[in-house]
């Protein structure tokens, strides 16, 4: 059972990850992501396979929220669900800029996943936030 975390807990976020990994079995791997793709933490994916599932997992959540705001009327994407052959990917608004994205094997119960994620999210999500870029620095008038 997950509790609500206390205002200093450690900023590595994968425990959390891994006590959702815990509580679903049929979870493979998962990563936490700010919303334009940067891996936040992960937890039982190598790096290459968590920054590719980072990138993918911003690609459609973005689209996901395109799709919102011209049938909906809004930006709003609780969850993505995309079942593969032999895997089920889960993606969900985890706060401000961040994005949750959760590989799972077929046998996983889409309610249960779905649940377990949103679960987490509610007990964490201020700690889940990721602050807005600040905006480039430089000139574009550069002279040589």
């Amino acid at each position: 059972m997950l509790s609500p975390v206390s205002s200093n807990t450690n900023q590595d976020l994968a425990w959390l990850l891994k006590g959702l990994a815990q509580e679903v079995p049929a979870i493979r791997g998962s990563v936490l992501l700010s919303s334009d793709g940067l891996v936040k933490a992960t937890h039982g994916l190598d790096r290459d396979s968590s920054e590719y599932l980072a990138a993918l997992a911003s690609g459609l959540f973005s689209m996901a929220r395109s799709a919102s705001d011209k049938f909906d009327g809004a930006s709003e994407v609780r969850q993505v669900v995309t079942e593969l052959k032999s895997s089920r990917l889960f993606i969900a608004w985890a706060g401000h800029n961040s994005v949750i994205a959760v590989l799972a094997g077929e046998d996983a119960d889409p309610g249960v996943v779905g649940f377990e994620m949103a679960r987490l999210i509610k007990a964490v999500r201020p700690f889940l936030h990721t602050a807005p870029r600040p905006p480039a620095t430089g000139s574009g008038d550069r002279t040589r």
